[in-house]
């Protein structure tokens, strides 16, 4: 596996072979093969390593959202995944390339099962902070699923996006800063609005 990690980070996704991870780990080819399928379950592998770091990060927002205002769970949500962007910034990318790709095709029900539950855990965790927010009253009163879909599109645009500008012009990471603006903007978006109160009228009676 850590080799494979190693060749995938140098060569990327599309251009490893299993022939290049089997040399890196010493092994023959077909040994390799004994463990897995094919390139594309290796990689996937690799990936629930990304998704378990995730759900360990939001499990720790939702055990201390009691000590949490709701809006200040928007600030935690942004540092977890900011931090898992950090914990390994090449393995994310390419699993988000993989769960938009033809890839998980590919997979044995048993390792696809184990992405789809990470995936759904982490959808729903997110949405429990949602939730509770609505439910005090601070976020607007809109579906929670959908609010986590939608921090995880922000995640997923943003990292893509960044790492996109990064490589065609050479330019220098803004991952951190563009997420910093992207929940500051959600962050207010969700915020429930007070009520106005009735309108005063004039003393000639035209409100």
């Amino acid at each position: 596996m850590v080799a494979a990690k190693r060749v995938f980070s140098d060569k990327g996704l599309s251009k490893a072979t299993m022939e290049d991870i089997a040399k890196e780990a010493e092994l023959s080819p077909g040994t390799l093969y004994l463990y897995f399928k094919n390139k594309d379950e290796l990689f996937s592998s690799l990936s629930l390593r990304i998704l378990q770091y995730l759900n360990i990060r939001l499990d720790h927002i939702v055990n201390s959202e009691k000590e949490m205002r709701p809006r200040n769970r928007i600030t935690a949500l942004k540092e977890a995944m900011y931090d898992v962007y950090e914990f390994d910034p090449v393995m994310l990318i390419n699993m988000f390339h993989l769960q938009s790709s033809e890839t998980l095709k590919n997979l044995s029900p048993e390792l696809l099962d184990s992405i789809k539950a990470l995936s759904r855990s982490s959808i729903q965790t997110t949405a429990r902070l949602f939730e509770a927010g609505i439910a005090d009253g601070e976020f607007i009163d809109e579906h929670p699923i959908a609010l986590a879909g939608i921090v995880w599109a922000i995640f997923s645009g943003v990292v893509l996006w960044e790492e996109s500008k990064r490589i065609i012009n050479n330019e220098k990471n803004y991952v951190k800063q563009t997420l910093e603006v992207a929940f500051e903007i959600f962050g207010r978006g969700i915020r429930k609005k007070p009520e106005a109160g009735p309108k005063s009228k004039s003393a000639g009676g035209v409100s």
